[in-house]
């Protein structure tokens, strides 16, 4: 069916995915892939959404996993096999962690010990790389710093590089820019420098934002060209998750009641945020409403309300032009990245859909949820 900026014809709650939007962003990473002479991957903590896998590898250069369950969800709807970091491996996946990666890297120089033979012995063309802490990060929220003081992400000091060991990784971004990276590139090869000439690929991490209106795509292009112009033996990996993303779709979501209480007034709504849109409480962060504004400027104020029983299931405050009622319709912006891959079904609260708004501009649902989902999750 034919939607218009209302979607009235898209039921709520639903997160929505915009492939118009999807594809200039990927447009957008190529150009970059391209011009740099890199790999640019999807990394699949933020956005596991395999129904657009096959889009998304027209345009990328496959996938990152930090599971044994991301690495068969690449195998299986990207076609192709994964590169692996998790912080720990477990023994009993050895079988199909070998038959659906192409890469594995290492947290430790433990955990190289406990696991590189026996998955070198399932499979020879596996390569193996090493996570290193790079020294640096510019990230305010320590929840998303895995670079910072007393991370557990990565070896801190490496004095030698052990037999197999053929690339190395670090992530020490946030939805940063490149001038931000380039300071973090910089520490890296401060740190790392006498093991490169060594080494067959290096993997810059994620938290690129790239897509993000304000990024300076030809600087990022400049520091990665003379990066592989004093290392030209290295293949380079990024691996991005939110700019893939970026702004490429909404939540839409329905007042179910308008309250007063003392102190604020309520809008109840059909999702929770500690369920559907954790981040908002985690970072915490107040999300973007359409035709709204976070704050108290405005002559109607209102807070969100969640649907779960948790005291804090809310956002706000947020001031609309007109007067909200029950049966009115919100949209938060930007709620493809790190949500789908969060969510969960506690309190039995309704699960939202899955849907696209396809490149025709029509929209389908992927995914609905019903009470089955809910129980089988529970025993």
């Amino acid at each position: 069916m034919t939607i218009n900026e209302n979607y009235p014809h898209i039921n709520a709650p639903a997160y929505v995915l915009e492939e118009k939007k999807l594809i200039k962003n990927l447009e957008m990473l190529r150009e970059v892939r391209d011009e740099a002479g890199i790999e640019i991957i999807l990394a699949l903590k933020a956005v596991a959404l395999w129904p657009v896998f096959p889009l998304i590898r027209q345009y990328l250069n496959g996938a990152t996993a930090s599971s044994l369950n991301e690495a068969r969800l690449i195998k299986d709807h990207m076609g192709d096999r994964a590169h692996v970091y998790a912080p720990s491996y477990r023994s009993e996946e050895y079988e199909l962690l070998a038959a659906t990666a192409q890469s594995i890297t290492f947290n430790s120089l433990s955990e190289y010990k406990r696991h590189y033979p026996s998955l070198k012995n399932l499979n020879s063309s596996l390569h193996f790389g090493l996570r290193v802490n790079p020294g640096y990060s510019e990230i305010d929220v320590a929840l998303y710093d895995p670079a910072g003081p007393g991370s557990r992400l990565g070896i801190h000091t490496l004095t030698q590089l052990p037999s197999g060991i053929t690339g190395l990784h670090f992530h020490a971004l946030c939805e940063n820019n490149s001038f931000t990276f380039e300071r973090v590139l910089e520490s890296f090869e401060t740190r790392y420098q006498q093991f490169l000439p060594d080494l067959e690929w290096v993997n810059f991490g994620g938290g690129h934002l790239i897509t993000e209106a304000s990024y300076d795509i030809p600087h990022l292009i400049s520091v990665l060209k003379k990066f592989k112009e004093r290392y030209p033996h290295l293949k380079v990996i990024m691996e991005p998750g939110s700019a893939v993303a970026w702004q490429t779709g909404f939540l839409k979501t329905t007042v179910k009641d308008v309250i007063d209480t003392p102190d604020r007034k309520f809008l109840m709504l059909d999702i929770s945020f500690t369920a559907h849109t954790p981040d908002c409480l985690e970072m915490p962060y107040n999300p973007a409403v359409r035709h709204a504004q976070f704050g108290t400027n405005g002559e109607h104020v209102y807070y969100l309300g969640g649907a779960s029983c948790l005291a804090g299931d809310q956002l706000g405050p947020y001031s609309f032009k007109n007067k909200m009622q029950a049966g009115d319709h919100l949209i938060l912006e930007d709620m493809i990245h790190y949500t789908l891959v969060k969510t969960t079904m506690f309190n039995g609260v309704q699960h939202p859909d899955i849907g696209m708004i396809d490149r025709a501009d029509q929209y389908k649902v992927l995914r609905r949820f019903d009470y089955e989902d809910y129980k089988n999750r529970m025993g």
